[in-house]
């Protein structure tokens, strides 16, 4: 078991937009991360960053308005197959694409691994096809409405194809809130111990460690419960826990070639 992490560039946002109600107007510059998991049995993904297109034309991509608010920097070389290539992993070597949510910085590399299970909960393909109104700019579909994906539909904490490889290693956990069918991922390495990667269920520590919401959220009740099921784990299990879009948190992670056991 070894693990892996990636940036696939940032995004030149506000702070308000990431801890609700706080730093409002606050440049705030994000990493995009996404994470491989090296198991006996295949190859993991978590989350895929943005889509190759951003680096091309991101307004045509993403749209004038989000670009506005979350304006991603990146190249073509910060494209997860890209950068999976520079580290020995061709797009067929990876078995499992574990998709937090199907938000525009998370599936940007949907359908780039032709032999992969694709694995979300059934709530949040639902919804990125019927978002409310105001997410539906997160939503890019042409990023994940893709023919011939082998799609795994999970219906939360009780479906135990979560548990992916049956030994416990590397395990979904539901945190919806962010999204109706967001997921984060619990990976327990040999040397290391257990991580848990909370995808936007926890954008910063600032979230984990206090009562503040994240700047964008589908549900602020389930948000908060997600949180707190989180907090137990790095409460009383010991958990590392690795937040989606804290630049100061990100920057004391080595990225890929290091790996870690």
């Amino acid at each position: 078991m070894r693990l892996r992490v990636y940036q696939c560039g940032v995004l030149k946002s506000r702070k308000h937009l990431f801890t609700m109600g706080r730093g409002v107007g606050v440049p705030f510059t994000v990493p995009v991360p996404f994470f491989l998991i090296e198991h006996p049995k295949g190859l993991v993904l978590y989350d895929t960053g943005n889509a190759k297109e951003v680096a091309i034309d991101k307004i045509k991509h993403w749209g004038q308005g989000v670009c506005d608010a979350y304006d991603p920097v990146m190249t073509v070389d910060d494209f997860v197959v890209e950068q999976l290539r520079r580290d020995g992993f061709t797009p067929e070597n990876v078995t499992h694409v574990v998709l937090s949510h199907l938000h525009l910085d998370h599936a940007g590399g949907v359908g780039a691994f032709p032999n992969a299970k694709y694995i979300v909960q059934r709530a949040e393909l639902h919804y990125a096809y019927v978002p409310d109104f105001f997410q539906k700019g997160a939503y890019i579909r042409a990023d994940f409405a893709k023919p011939d994906l082998d799609w795994v539909l999970l219906d939360g904490d009780g479906d135990l194809r979560g548990d992916l490889f049956g030994d416990g290693t590397v395990k979904i956990l539901a945190t919806p809130g962010h999204t109706p069918g967001h997921q984060s991922l619990l990976v327990r390495l040999p040397v290391s111990g257990p991580w848990l990667l909370t995808g936007d269920s926890a954008y910063t520590e600032e979230i984990m460690a206090e009562d503040v919401l994240p700047g964008l959220v589908q549900s602020p009740s389930d948000a908060v419960k997600s949180i707190a099921k989180m907090r137990h784990l790095r409460d009383t299990q010991g958990y590392r826990v690795i937040t989606g879009h804290d630049p100061e948190a990100f920057a004391k992670l080595q990225l890929s070639p290091y790996v870690y056991t």
